[in-house]
């Protein structure tokens, strides 16, 4: 077997493969003999069939099965010998028939190449990485809930600003019929409050779901529909009111403490605000992280100029999936993912100049975290390592998951580099700022 390339260009290049007569010949003579032995024809008994008539039956399938095997053994291996960094999958190129009486047989390819490039981390501009922060109304609030969720609820007779009522939303021709229990802080504006103010159990009091909550997914729960369902919804829904209270919140005493904390770690409003605090901003660290790993991605990806093979890219994309795509087709498939493999090859040059590896322990030792984090959830403080070693176990059989854990493990080690190499500067802010800043005031 000879195998050649022609380079196009710095991404296009062109490899023969050329498969001679003494490749294949020996293992064709030998599935023969083998064929031979096991041929059923009608006739002849089995193992005394004439070569002839096996070579006649089988031996052109059997050619083109051999020649295949080799041109795709040596095509990969030859490409790893030679290290090229290939784009997609080598193409053939359209030929004539193959005449397979032929005794030597040459085929071509066309390989889209990845481009040379290096990656610069350090822009002109800084990056910010926020470190987000609980502010005290925040705190305040989460404890105002604690209390409401510890409470006792007292029966109202009328609707007050801070009740709770329970109903029963209705529409007969969306068929909609739904129980549920809501306060009037969720209701979009100060008229569909109003409504509710001074309703007793038995009323009747008619809304239009336009503008009744700010978010769809409230108006999911409230009246029981899918998310498409909900948005844009313009009808009229009537709700009836079948109980009322009032929820009288807890006191901030020990009682209270030892049943949010049971190992007595908290024993004064104080201590519980810290731990309120502390577990807010362990949250938030990953928002802030996710921020950063997004920004420094749109970075690279808006700085980083090389070239992509676009016309191999495109055909290939034509038959890649598993329908064929025209040829304006797969031109928008390219323009849609073309970001996307950018980063690919950014990320993979990052991987490769900072040495990054990812070993096996690495993902069990990522798994078992993970699934502690998870158990303690659940109060489950103390698992054994038998515990977490079999549960790994069983989570890493799924090929799926071990790769997702895998780019875990990668991104979190790019996030370390990027707070290290790249120009990032740290800003601290409140969570309700954060989200102002970055997503505008909602």
């Amino acid at each position: 077997m000879n195998i050649t390339r022609e380079n196009i260009d710095a991404l296009n290049a062109v490899v023969k493969v050329e498969i001679a007569k003494e490749d294949y010949s020996d293992k064709i003579e030998k599935i023969l003999v083998d064929y031979r032995k096991t041929a059923n024809i009608p006739g002849f008994r089995k193992g005394h069939v004439p070569m002839g008539m096996v070579k006649k039956q089988y031996g052109k399938a059997v050619l083109v099965d051999e020649v295949n095997k080799l041109l795709q053994e040596g095509l990969n291996k030859y490409l790893t010998e030679e290290k090229l960094d290939v784009l997609g999958q080598p193409l053939p190129k359209v030929q004539d028939e193959i005449n397979w009486e032929a005794e030597n047989f040459s085929f071509e390819f066309e390989l889209g190449l990845a481009p040379e490039f290096s990656v610069d981390l350090k822009s002109k501009k800084a990056i910010t990485h926020y470190n987000i922060v609980a502010g005290d109304k925040m705190i305040d609030d989460q404890i105002v809930n604690i209390q409401k969720q510890y409470g006792k609820l007292i029966s109202q007779t009328e609707i007050e600003k801070d009740s709770e009522i329970t109903g029963t939303f209705k529409n007969e021709e969306k068929e909609i019929e739904n129980t549920v229990t809501i306060t009037l802080d969720k209701l979009k504006g100060a008229a569909n409050a109003k409504k509710f103010v001074g309703a007793k159990v038995g009323d009747v009091i008619t809304l239009k779901t336009k503008g009744l909550y700010s978010d769809d997914h409230d108006l999911m729960h409230a009246l029981k529909v899918q998310h498409e369902d909900a948005h844009g919804l313009e009808i009229e829904v009537t709700f009836t009111v079948t109980e009322i209270n009032k929820r009288e919140l807890a006191d901030l005493d020990q009682e209270l403490f030892t049943k949010l904390f049971a190992d007595g770690s908290v024993t004064s409003v104080s201590e519980l605000k810290e731990k309120i605090k502390e577990d807010a901003e362990k949250q938030f660290v990953q928002q802030g992280d996710q921020k950063l790993l997004n920004d420094v991605t749109e970075y690279l990806v808006a700085n980083t100029k090389f070239d992509l093979p676009a016309a191999f890219l495109q055909k290939w994309m034509q038959t890649a999936g598993e329908q064929q795509l025209s040829e304006d087709q797969a031109k928008d498939e390219y323009e849609k993912s073309e970001k996307s493999l950018r980063y690919q090859l950014i990320e993979g040059k990052l991987i490769t100049d900072n040495k990054i590896q990812v070993t096996l322990e690495d993902i069990q030792g990522h798994a078992k975290n993970m699934i502690k984090a998870q158990m303690a959830q659940f109060g489950q403080m103390n698992p054994s390592e038998k515990e977490l070693d079999d549960i790994a176990a069983r989570v890493l059989s799924n090929q799926e998951e071990a790769r997702k854990i895998s780019e875990q493990i990668v991104s979190q080690r790019l996030l370390s580099i990027y707070k290290e190499k790249a120009n990032v500067k740290v800003k601290e802010l409140t969570y309700e700022d954060f989200v102002k800043e970055v997503y505008g005031d909602k």
